[in-house]
């Protein structure tokens, strides 16, 4: 399923690199797709929406919203 994050506190590659190992650590075969100018994250992963949420979450980022076909 594919979810989509609109992220905020990204500004550079290591804060894709951080938002993205985080994801891996809870699924290492997500898809992860960032577009940092937009902040937004495009996830394909088998995880839910929560946890991916809370992964980025504990990276230090800040999550505004949630959408895709596993949205809470």
């Amino acid at each position: 399923m594919t979810i989509e994050f609109q992220v905020e506190g990204m500004s550079c590659q290591h804060c894709v690199a951080a938002v993205t190992n985080a994801i891996r650590e809870h699924d290492a075969n997500a898809q992860v797709r960032v577009d940092l100018a937009a902040g937004r994250v495009t996830v394909e992963s088998s995880q839910a929406a929560d946890a991916l949420k809370a992964a980025i979450d504990d990276a230090g980022y800040t999550v505004k919203s949630v959408t895709g076909s596993a949205a809470a």
